[in-house]
């Protein structure tokens, strides 16, 4: 029997509350989600949460992350009040309750990220709670290198020519694909090679009950809620 379909909080619970805080974070886990997606680059010394290059779109602030001083970057509304969060605060307040999948951003993030998961393993983490992400996937080797226990997973958009076979070949848990381009063969191609499918970003409960019906792991949304609505529903119709 197939697993229950994974539901990922993407940037917390975006579709309710500002995207990579902690409040959004909190929300997620409450609506249900038993995974957690952020955003992490790494600026002045320190392990940030957000997803842009640039400050405009989701905080009071102007600019490049990277120019910026980690002083004035905490001094940043990110919405609702809320502080661009470090990563070493996203695993206090998950604590536990959920996984966490943290996507790299930037090209000097991966060695202070897992430093940083090391650490929290030392402390009580799990591996199996934690996975780490990119669309760079030299980082995800690279991240493999410095902590072969660590869980990869590849983004992409579109569909490769040889289906999964480069994620298995990156040692990877699990291959992460957009909804616009997924599709049976596909998953039927990651599973043989026992690879997790995860999907995003997937909003609409139609979208939802698809992609159960097409076999994949697990789902990045925005609203964790419907997720666990349509996942209900398909049960209990033997879908």
């Amino acid at each position: 029997m197939r697993s229950e379909l994974l539901c990922i909080g993407h940037r917390g619970a975006m579709g309710h509350e500002p995207e990579n805080t902690l409040l959004s974070i909190e929300k997620a886990i409450s609506l249900g989600a038993s995974w957690v997606e952020i955003d992490v680059c790494f600026a002045d010394g320190h392990l940030i949460v957000i997803h842009d290059g640039r400050l405009e779109r989701t905080t009071n602030g102007t600019g490049y992350i990277k120019e910026k001083t980690f002083e004035y970057l905490r001094s940043l509304n990110a919405g609702k009040d809320q502080k661009i969060p470090t990563l070493e605060e996203v695993f206090a307040t998950v604590n536990g309750r959920a996984g966490l999948n943290i996507e790299l951003k930037g090209l000097q993030t991966t060695e202070p990220a897992i430093s940083l998961i090391k650490e929290q393993i030392d402390q009580g983490w799990s591996y199996e709670n934690t996975l780490v992400s990119s669309f760079n996937h030299r980082e995800l080797l690279n991240a493999k290198r410095l902590d072969p226990n660590v869980l990869t997973g590849a983004l992409i958009v579109g569909l490769p020519i040889d289906n999964a076979a480069f994620a298995e070949k990156l040692g990877c848990y699990s291959v992460h694909l957009c909804i616009d381009f997924i599709d049976e063969v596909f998953v039927e191609d990651a599973h043989k090679r026992g690879l997790k499918v995860f999907v995003f970003t997937v909003n609409e409960p139609e979208d939802i009950a698809r992609m159960e019906l097409l076999g994949v792991d697990g789902v990045f949304t925005d609203y964790p809620e419907r997720v666990v609505k349509t996942r209900a529903g398909v049960a209990s119709h033997g879908g």
